[in-house]
């Protein structure tokens, strides 16, 4: 049986490579040497894929990470900063997750170009709090984007409106690998183009993928030439992932007296992160467990707060050398996720990905910083943009702080429905963001406008009927008050 499945896997292997090369046959210039680096890279994670077999870790070996591999924040925090802070950020790199689509808010175009505060993109957010430390510090941070084949363009063009600030800015592409029909697993696409009936026959393969693309792009070795020494990688709408010079200075300070690699901030779970990857240890090293190498037996367990009680925010530092390194001995070890698809013709296909935090068992000393919460602040949704867009957050230097007027530290939870999923839908039912200071939760179902200055107190649900409208009139207070089809107004 097992030479069997050796032989199959084999056979799967070959005919894997002879499409992949009649693809590259379909090719010319430029666009073939970057296809074919592509695909070199896609052949080591098919590879790995045909290998494994059920979920990725054995329960029974998993441990509490030691006490001392994930340290407090503000334990570090408590560190006086040295007067040498410059000579710190000078040997830093910012890199942002640039890839994905505004398509889940309803948005053409890259995500990072969606306006979230004062006419502000997520880009120009970044640009600001970056610019801001050069000239504070006298520094050359430079701002480094990892784009994907589907928002580079359109970044490249944004790009020019920069020129003047004073932060370099570099971009590399994220490899474009091809999608695979689930049932004979060969690429569904039949040449290298991506128009017409090839459009979405590619895809890029997660953020995992950063390191491969950033080594085979040359901007690494740049950087290192550079007198560069780490990175600070993290999701480019997450509006709380700044520069942290308390974390900065004990990554460059050498934390446990050896050279740091690699640190993973993670935050205190809540009930609405129960999928998030969680540290853990394993086979004597740190690890990140995603949910989906968990057996289905102890998924409920991994979703328990009080078990697993941090996540990963995907804020990561990690050194440059470490990565060059890895990279040159093939040692990068991530776990691949299979993600299943379908394709508008009602194509099943699957698509190999890797996450950027996977690699944390790679390299040496790895270690996690539990951050406040406020250094986790994802824009995925319309409600998040509500959130942000609000007077609960003041905005200064391109970063977002939650007000001092908020008696509560914590961000009140606004569900928003289908009438609000698109940016612009959500634009014409807001004629002013209404005042969320004393807002504990707020949920918003149908046909719903708001007037200005509105304000909204402790519980509030609105909910209209099909059929319904709703006008919530110009200065009206709600406070614990659920607003029903009717149009009463109910206390809660």
């Amino acid at each position: 049986m097992a030479q069997f499945q050796e032989e199959m896997r084999q056979q799967l292997e070959t005919s894997m490579h002879a499409e992949l090369e009649k693809l590259l046959d379909t090719a010319t210039g430029v666009d073939k040497e970057v296809s074919k680096k592509d695909f070199d890279g896609f052949k080591k994670l098919f590879h790995r894929f045909l290998q494994v077999k059920g979920p990725s870790v054995d329960w029974p070996k998993i441990h509490r990470p030691p006490e001392d591999s994930i340290q407090p924040y503000d334990k570090i925090a408590a560190l006086p900063l040295p007067d040498s802070l410059a000579d710190s950020l000078n040997k830093l790199v910012v890199v942002k997750l640039n890839g994905g689509l505004g398509t889940s808010m309803g948005c053409k175009g890259p995500k990072s170009l969606i306006s979230v505060r004062n006419e502000n993109t997520f880009l120009d957010l970044t640009v600001q709090q970056i610019e801001h430390l050069n000239k504070k510090y006298n520094t050359d941070v430079p701002l480094v984007l990892m784009n994907s084949f589907n928002t580079d363009e359109d970044t490249k063009k944004i790009l020019q409106k920069y020129t003047h600030h004073r932060v370099k800015i570099h971009t590399f592409n994220q490899s474009r690998y091809p999608r695979i029909n689930k049932e004979s697993l060969l690429p569904v696409a039949t040449d290298i183009g991506m128009m017409g009936e090839n459009a979405d026959v590619w895809y890029p393969p997660g953020h995992g993928d950063i390191y491969a693309s950033f080594y085979n792009s040359g901007l690494l070795d740049q950087l290192i030439t550079e007198g560069k020494e780490y990175i600070f990688v993290s999701n480019i709408d997450n509006l709380g992932a700044t520069v942290d010079l308390n974390i900065l200075h004990h990554l460059v300070s050498q934390p446990n007296g050896k050279r740091c690699e690699f640190i993973m901030e993670v935050t205190d779970k809540t009930r609405a992160d129960v999928k998030g990857g969680t540290l853990i240890q394993y086979d004597n090293k740190l690890r990140l467990l995603e949910i989906a190498q968990v057996p289905k037996a102890h998924v409920d367990e991994f979703k328990s707060v009080t078990k697993f009680k941090i996540f990963n925010t995907n804020n990561l530092w990690i050194s440059l050398g470490a990565i060059k390194r890895l990279q040159e001995q093939n040692a990068m070890d991530m776990e691949i996720i299979v993600n299943p698809k379908t394709l508008d013709g009602g194509q099943n296909v699957i698509q190999l990905e890797t996450a950027v935090g996977a690699a944390i068992k790679s390299f040496d000393n790895a270690l996690g910083i539990n951050v406040p919460r406020s250094r986790f602040l994802p824009v995925k949704t319309v409600s998040d943009l509500l959130l942000v867009m609000s007077n609960l957050y003041s905005l200064e230097a391109g970063s977002l702080t939650m007000s001092q007027k908020r008696e509560f530290p914590t961000t009140p939870h606004v569900k928003l429905g289908s009438s609000f999923t698109k940016v612009q839908e959500y634009q014409t039912r807001f004629e002013s963001i209404p005042d969320m200071l004393e807002l504990d939760h707020l949920t918003v179902s149908g046909d719903v406008t708001f007037g200005k200055q509105v304000s909204l107190k402790g519980t509030v649900i609105i909910i209209a009927n099909h059929g319904d409208r709703i006008d919530i009139p110009a200065g009206t207070i709600l406070e614990n008050k659920i607003v029903s089809g009717n149009l009463r107004i109910l206390d809660h």
